[in-house]
């Protein structure tokens, strides 16, 4: 009779937890995730093949061993009522605080006491016993995990239905970490906030002026934009060159200001200071400029090369992917990057137009297309300026939260990197939103001394002298 209040009807409270849990794993609370995000994927891509080795031979004598036991005559429930106890912890600890009722019904159904009195006789029902747990884990999981607990119903081998069930359970676990990430994360985010800003006022009340490299970089910034905008060779735009020209005695809007500091930390020279309120995310920042670097070379190379070999080539199925992959594995310095890259991608052209019938290039092609990609190592490079600019643009659309179709019109040459582009532009906007919240105060103060200086004055004579007008 324990199997039947459990089973029997899915709870309320239940139904909302299997709502709530998403199935994608949501962004963590502001950097740290993207921190830990970070190391994961890193972690993923070189996976280590002697623990990997060491757990599966670990299980594989456990499982092993289990079968053994249950084999036997008369079967020895060991290893199985160990296994009973670590999935009632895991269900259990799948529960909300408030779901007391649905708690009572797995200790009914998984009363250990009552489990290992029923093996000590022989009289054990592991199938019984796993029907309530996949009735248990139906409620309790997310939507997209209804089949998977579906397909461990047609199992019938005891082992590999226990087997499987941890492995779903373990989803699971992970499905309701992120479920309660989510629950949390604007209270971290509110905590985040206030507890650097807080730290960061109590380090300016020691350091008085600890705000001169950041008011020095939003003057510059707003001399950027005062300034006309600048073109590279053959009139292409540089990076810069997409902010808007406005007059030297216009009042500039210290939102665009802002922006336009932020996006100058892309192409921030390593010997000039810092802002002091991006310190914290100087490496980060440094991080991002080294990718859009290295996405620059990447749609220039493939640019180029379309440019000279013609779109019969890269036409072909998966050969611009192919050229993708050879420069970003070939990317460890620049110029020397570029000669090998250029070597390289002579080398699968001409492969590729042999596969597909044509002559190889001649030599006159041959030597323009070296040279052309090695050039792209000349900061005054037509095709590297436009296809820099064009970036910035793109990312320039996530400095604001409300800009989420910035990939609608995606500018031409930028379609082979438009992945790793989105990708970046999501870490670059979520890294420039939490650096506004936390220190949008400083900025404002500074930004309304450089932009209304005649303001600033006229309010300061009028508080020194309050009786004239």
């Amino acid at each position: 009779m324990r199997c039947e209040s459990l089973v029997a009807g899915r709870p309320r409270d239940a139904e909302r937890v299997r709502a709530s849990s998403g199935s994608d794993a949501p962004d963590a609370c502001g950097s740290m995730a993207g921190r830990g995000a970070e190391r994961r994927r890193r972690r993923g891509r070189v996976p280590c093949n002697l623990e990997s080795s060491v757990k599966e031979t670990l299980h594989k004598a456990f499982w092993d061993s289990l079968k053994e036991q249950l084999s036997a005559s008369p079967p020895d429930y060991k290893h199985a009522i160990k296994l009973l106890q670590e999935i009632k912890e895991i269900l259990l600890s799948l529960l909300l605080p408030r779901h007391s009722r649905l708690r009572n019904q797995i200790e009914e159904a998984l009363d250990m006491g009552l489990i290992r009195q029923e093996a000590e006789h022989g009289a054990l029902d592991i199938p019984k016993l796993t029907t309530c747990i996949l009735g248990t884990m139906a409620m309790l999981c997310a939507p997209v995990r209804d089949e998977e607990v579906r397909r461990l119903r047609d199992m019938s081998d005891p082992i590999q239905l226990l087997r499987w069930i941890f492995r779903v359970l373990f989803v699971m676990k992970t499905d309701m970490a992120n479920f309660t990430i989510q629950s949390l994360r604007p209270h971290l985010q509110d905590h985040s906030i206030q507890y650097e800003r807080t730290k960061f006022q109590e380090l300016l009340n020691k350091l008085p002026g600890s705000l001169d490299n950041t008011t020095e970089w939003l003057r510059k910034a707003a001399a950027e934009i005062t300034s006309p905008p600048t073109s590279g060779a053959n009139g292409s735009p540089t990076p810069d060159s997409g902010r808007a020209s406005r007059g030297a005695s216009a009042i500039l809007s210290p939102t665009v200001v802002l922006n336009q500091g932020y996006m100058d930390l892309l192409h921030w020279d390593p010997g000039q200071e810092y802002p002091e309120t991006l310190l914290m995310d100087q490496g980060r920042l440094q991080v991002i400029q080294s990718q859009v670097n290295q996405l620059m070379v990447i749609a220039s190379v493939i640019l180029v090369s379309s440019s000279v070999c013609g779109n019969v080539l890269f036409n072909s199925p998966g050969f611009v992917d192919k050229l993708k992959r050879v420069t970003q594995a070939l990317l460890e310095g620049f110029k020397e990057a570029l000669f090998d890259i250029s070597n390289q991608v002579h080398q699968e052209v001409n492969g590729m137009l042999q596969q597909l019938g044509y002559l190889a290039l001649s030599s006159d092609k041959s030597a323009s297309l070296r040279g052309q990609i090695r050039s792209i190592a000349d900061k005054d490079n037509a095709v590297r300026n436009i296809i820099e600019a064009r970036i910035h643009l793109v990312l320039s659309h996530h400095l604001s939260p409300s800009s989420q179709d910035s990939f609608k019109n995606l500018p031409r040459g930028l379609a082979p990197i438009e992945e790793e582009l989105l990708d970046l532009g999501q870490r670059f906007g979520s890294l420039i939103h939490h650096n506004r919240q936390v220190f949008g105060p400083y900025y404002s103060g500074i930004l309304k001394k450089l932009l209304l200086p005649e303001v600033e004055h006229l309010v300061s004579t009028e508080t020194v002298r309050p009786g004239v007008r």
